[in-house]
């Protein structure tokens, strides 16, 4: 059984009331959440400190091969913008597989991408029809300045039209067992792009098993071409508290959105955190939204970090 510390639901259980008052006035009290890991048959129960955690939205975190740190928030679907793409490239990668280091195909750019790059409604990458790019080159393009318009491409390049990409990404998720997702486009510009912190987070897990995936989100740029404009990641916090990846989110109806990834030490081995925060500050401009998220992502990682030795310990 999963422990959800919601702190919108109504206040009648004074457990859920002790916990929330504890996390809000920074307490050093224990919460005992659970956590079935991906791929395993049952449950892993964690005993973790108070954190802090964002006080909306919502977010989950667990430790790679260890458990559920915790569940913060109403976990019901809401728009999630650019974190999309990180299913669009794993998809991407499940049908043309590349290993670390390998380029790939080349693929055309066509003009509908080049026409999208100019726009200045959303995020694009400044490509021409003609163009040649490796695989590898389209999915940095695509995951580190979030390009909108190469998601589009490799949609297209994969499965011959987005529409047939997106029947895709739908069941991928279903394999993943993301029951409250519902992809609709392989960029998120759409609000109708849903999910929750939890179902986004088993497709973290998914997505750092890939060498491909886990390498470019990690960079802190990437070049358009040879001697081509450098494009800086939209994912500020990289290198921060071990930071090494993954992938921003922001509009005005999904708010500020990070899928994240640290790798921190537990005072003696190396440990892979990931965590999903969803809606912070929605309903504003996107920028203000990212901020918000890159904010209280980097407050709850850094005290995740502090947390990890005592985590591990209390969990052996």
């Amino acid at each position: 059984m999963q422990l959800t510390t919601d702190k919108t639901a109504p206040r009648r259980h004074w457990a859920v009331l002790a916990v929330v008052a504890a996390v809000m006035a920074g307490a050093a009290v224990w919460v005992v959440s659970s956590h079935t890991i991906a791929g395993s048959a049952s449950p892993r129960t964690l005993s973790v400190p108070a954190l802090s955690w964002p006080s909306g939205g919502q977010t989950a975190v667990d430790v790679e091969g260890l458990g559920r740190i915790g569940t913060i928030g109403v976990q019901a679907p809401v728009p999630i913008a650019s974190v999309t793409k990180v299913m669009t490239a794993y998809v991407v990668l499940r049908d043309h597989p590349l290993r670390d280091g390998e380029a790939g195909p080349d693929i055309v750019i066509d003009q509908q991408a080049e026409a999208e790059s100019s726009s200045t409604e959303e995020s694009t990458a400044p490509v021409r029809a003609g163009q040649r790019f490796s695989e590898r080159r389209l999915l940095e393009l695509m995951l580190i300045p979030s390009g909108n318009n190469i998601a589009r491409q490799l949609a297209r390049w994969d499965a011959g039209s987005q529409e047939a990409f997106v029947e895709k990404m739908n069941r991928a998720a279903a394999d993943l067992g993301m029951t409250d997702t519902k992809y609709t486009g392989a960029s998120g510009v759409e609000d109708s792009t849903t999910s929750t912190a939890s179902d986004q987070l088993l497709l973290a897990h998914a997505a750092m098993r890939d060498a491909v995936i886990r390498s470019i989100v990690a960079m802190p740029n990437v070049q358009v071409g040879n001697g081509g404009r450098t494009l800086p990641n939209t994912n500020t916090l990289l290198g921060r508290s071990g930071v090494i990846g993954l992938k921003t989110g922001s509009s005005t109806a999904a708010g500020g959105a990070l899928m994240w990834a640290a790798e921190p030490t537990d005072g003696a081995t190396k440990r892979l955190v990931l965590g999903v925060v969803l809606h912070q500050n929605s309903g504003n401009s996107p920028r203000a939204g990212l901020e918000a998220a890159l904010s209280e992502s980097g407050k709850l990682i850094a005290a995740v970090e502090h947390a990890l030795p005592a985590i591990v310990t209390a969990n052996r």
